[in-house]
Formats: C-alpha cells, sequence, structure tokens
C-alpha cells in the first residue's frame, strides 16, 4: 500500500481539495492530545462542547488528507474509548503542504529474526517499531532515525559470547516498547519510496525497493 494521493479539482480556475468535519468524543484529560494534532494537519477546531461526565467533544475541520492518522491518535491515546465520526463536508482550496516526519527509516540490512541485543544499541539511534524476536528482512523498516537520513542496520547481531565478564556486559537488557503503528498511521507515516505491507497478524513499512543496492542505482537514475 503506497502513500495516498489527495483528489483535487479545479473551481474557478483555483485548486481545490476535499474538506472532512471530524467529531471526535474524548475524555477530558486527552483534548489536548486532539487540539495539538489538529494544526500541523492544516486542521481548525471549529467547536468544543462538553459531552457526557467527563468528556469532551471536538469538532475539526480538516482537509481529507490532513485527517489520515488523526483517529488513531486519541483512540490509541484513550486506549480505545474514543469516539470518532468523520464525513464529508465540501471542497476548500488547496492548503498546502502537510509536514512530513523529521526522522529517517531505520532498515534492516538482512533477514533474520531481531536480537535483544542488537535492539538494545539501534534504541539509542531512533524510536523502534518491533521488539525482540521478531522476524525481519532486508529492505524492512523497523524503526525512526532521530536523524534526517536513512539508516541500513542489522537488527539480528547476536551478543558476542566470551570468557571475559564486566558489570556493563551482565546488566540486563532493557529495551524501550516498540512503537506499534496502526494501518493509518503507518499510511501517515512513510514516504514517497515506502510503502505499507498489511497481512492477517501485522503490519509493516518496508521499502519500494528491498534491496540496498537497487535503492542505491535508483537515487542516481
Amino acid at each position: 500500500m503506497s502513500r495516498p494521493e489527495a483528489i483535487t479539482r479545479e473551481i474557478d480556475g483555483v485548486t481545490h481539495e476535499p474538506i472532512e468535519q471530524a467529531t471526535i468524543d474524548v475524555p477530558d484529560e486527552h483534548v489536548g492530545t486532539v487540539t495539538q494534532a489538529v494544526a500541523p494537519r492544516k486542521g481548525t477546531i471549529i467547536g468544543l462542547e462538553p459531552g457526557e461526565t467527563g468528556r469532551t467533544i471536538v469538532t475539526v475541520s480538516a482537509p481529507s488528507r490532513g485527517l489520515i492518522g488523526l483517529r488513531s491518535l486519541p483512540m490509541t491515546a484513550t486506549r480505545g474509548t474514543a469516539l470518532v465520526h468523520q464525513q464529508h463536508a465540501g471542497w476548500a482550496p488547496w492548503a498546502g503542504e502537510l509536514p512530513h516526519r523529521q526522522g529517517g527509516a531505520m532498515i534492516s540490512d538482512r533477514t533474520g529474526s531481531s536480537t535483544g541485543y542488537a535492539l538494545d544499541n539501534l534504541q539509542k539511534r531512533g524510536h523502534l517499531f518491533i521488539g525482540s524476536g521478531e522476524q525481519v528482512y532486508e529492505g524492512m523498516v523497523i524503526g525512526e532515525n532521530s536523524r534526517p537520513a536513512d539508516l541500513p542496520c542489522n537488527p539480528t547481531k547476536p551478543k558476542q559470547l566470551t570468557n571475559i565478564r564486566t558489570h556493563a556486559s551482565d546488566e540486563a537488557i532493557r529495551l524501550k516498547p516498540p512503537r506499534r503503528l496502526t494501518l493509518e498511521l503507518a499510511i501517515e507515516w512513510i514516504a514517497d519510496d515506502e510503502l505499507v505491507e498489511v497481512t492477517p497478524n501485522a503490519i509493516r513499512v518496508r521499502k519500494r525497493l528491498l534491496a540496498a543496492s537497487d535503492r542505491k542505482r535508483a537515487s542516481f537514475s
């Protein structure tokens, strides 16, 4: 699944795009999560009103492309207790380019099973999408680099066994919980050279060209 493109139309010589109105019913303590996510998506909050006890109804108007991923944010933050409804609300002049992610992709350079030792080192370089013991393959995106460039890496690297024991090597590996992407968040996250892979058991991100040699060739063509 590739990154979606907005359907536009010309109205009186001006490019227009579809807009939607989203009604988001969330617990009061999560209103900030919703409001902070609206502006970067070129959206506007057009209503804030009390709902049932302890809940607030937030009404948002935004381009359809800007609402990709917005549904998942309150659902994740509230552990599924948010209620989100979207409906087409007409057309509006093109709102401009949406900001994209700041970091590059952390790309597995081989096929195998991820190890805690390898991920412990990689989690210092960004945010991981996988945990230990998961199957990976060449070209699969396993996380977001903290720097703008893509980072090829080996998430299957085992710990080297030696006869010398040190305090540092004896410390237990503590991995941060991986950032699990929903389908909407994955579609919002990917770049033009990436795809979302959906199976019955997992949602993964991968490079469009899996082999590093093919990606390098394509960058010079």
